[in-house]
């Protein structure tokens, strides 16, 4: 399958799942906000509605009288109320109309019962026909001809008459008072439709910006993936080339019909030769492998770094004098220890320092430098060899990557000393970091921390 055709898919995906995530998200926290506020709003107009209604109540309650006709009494107080039996020809002026505290009768109904529940008195500019049967339900939700909604509250009257028997403590009567609900059906609706917008908006951004997220999480990966195909394709590379040069030396000597003794040890070394570099080129695959893996099962312990580097100048000293490089190493007298893994460092360390050798000229010199400064431990590998690029610095600890190929081919690199170095440093939480400038040597050096130990 093509690779590029994969990532996309792969991405594809990515968005599509963030942007399911996220609708789920806005559109259920878009459905609690539309909750709330239309729950508050409806809690605000029943109260709106009942204040009016307690207004009234304790208005009418001193008024009613405990007997007879109450039509006379009803057009007294109700002069704006059309009495049940008589035309209803009803012209309040403006003070007559605030006298039930109602201002705005174009939104507002009321009704009067009797204590049998006969309707009394109503307004006169009802704009639906309501049933003259009592219910006698507090809240009710009604529905008129015309599809609109109505909010109805029922309260019980009583009269100002002191009751002298047990049976006088039943109720005058009862009022109601509706509104209707096509402002509130309206503000509902004008809610919806910006949730609606504001969702739709949101959730195309959110597609854009998912699409442009998975792309930035995709990178790495496909950054990974390439350098994984060219790790590949330089360690096939790498192993062609001994491979067949063994292979040619094999089949040189196997098409002698009778080699003799000196052709046989004049072949002899060159395929030990390519046998250990192909040996020493896996052990390096294998080894950098489970660092990056973190397949190693020991546990880090105390390790001395004087004792590391005294050892290692000493075994680096004869290397050092075959090659002319005045080879020197500076120790403080107070011992520095750091928690890791002894051999791994030992390699850390033995990789700068052979590195270090191998690009230093005849006639130079390598220094090889402990510091301890602020619970801080500094190796400082120096040289005064041919130095590396500005531009190349952190191409060096690439794999296979080579300043000079064409020596390190012949003193028989494998472009895997460095990769090892920074592999082992990340996995002892060091800091790895070059200095150098061309003709001018450079300077590697590894910052750990330092621990207390007797």
């Amino acid at each position: 399958m093509n690779i590029r055709l994969l990532f996309r898919r792969s991405r594809i995906r990515l968005a599509v799942w963030y942007t399911l995530v996220m609708g789920s998200i806005l559109g259920l926290s878009g459905l609690g906000m539309y909750r709330s506020i239309v729950q508050s709003n409806w809690v605000a107009l029943e109260r709106e509605i009942e204040s009016i209604a307690g207004t009234l109540h304790d208005s009418l309650e001193p008024m009613l009288p405990a007997s007879g006709d109450p039509a006379g009494v009803l057009q007294r107080i109700f002069p704006d109320l059309c009495v049940v039996g008589q035309a209803c020809t009803i012209h309040p002026t403006l003070i007559q109309r605030h006298t039930t505290g109602i201002s705005d009768r174009s939104i507002y109904y009321i009704r009067l019962f009797d204590a049998q529940g006969t309707l009394l008195a109503f307004s006169p500019n009802q704009r639906f026909q309501l049933s003259d049967r009592f219910n006698p339900i507090s809240w009710q939700t009604l529905y008129g001809n015309d599809g609109r909604r109505y909010r109805q509250f029922t309260t019980i009257l009583h009269s100002a008459h002191h009751p002298t028997t047990e049976s006088d403590y039943s109720s005058w009567g009862y009022l109601q008072i509706g509104r209707t609900l096509t402002s509130f059906d309206a503000e509902t609706r004008r809610i919806q439709w910006i949730l609606a917008s504001g969702f739709v908006i949101t959730l195309s951004l959110v597609v854009v910006s998912s699409w442009w997220l998975s792309g930035l999480a995709m990178q790495p990966i496909y950054q990974s993936y390439q350098q994984q195909q060219q790790f590949t394709a330089n360690a096939a590379h790498e192993l062609r080339s001994p491979l067949a040069s063994l292979l040619a030396t094999v089949e040189a000597l196997l098409r002698i019909p009778n080699p003799d003794q000196q052709s046989i040890e004049i072949m002899l070394p060159t395929l030990e030769r390519q046998g250990r570099r192909l040996s020493d080129l896996i052990k390096d695959l294998l080894l950098l492998a489970s660092l990056e893996q973190d397949a190693s099962s020991l546990k880090f312990q105390p390790c001395c770094l004087n004792d590391l580097v005294t050892d290692l100048a000493e075994e680096f000293l004869e290397l050092a004098i075959a090659s002319n490089i005045n080879l020197t190493s500076q120790i403080p007298p107070i011992e520095i220890y750091t928690l890791g893994h002894e051999l791994q460092l030992y390699r850390l360390v033995s990789n700068l320092i052979a590195n270090a050798i191998q690009y230093t000229p005849a006639g130079g010199s390598v220094i090889i430098c402990l510091e301890s400064h602020d619970r801080i431990a500094k190796i400082l590998v120096k040289d005064t060899g041919i130095g590396i690029p500005l531009d190349q610095h952190r191409r060096i600890f690439d794999r296979f990557y080579r300043v000079d190929s064409d020596r390190s081919r012949k003193t028989g690199g494998t472009g895997l000393g460095l990769a090892i170095t920074q592999a082992i440093a990340q996995k002892h939480q060091a800091y790895l970091h070059v200095d150098s400038r061309i003709g001018q040597g450079s300077i590697f050096t590894v910052e750990m921390n330092v621990i207390n130990y007797h």
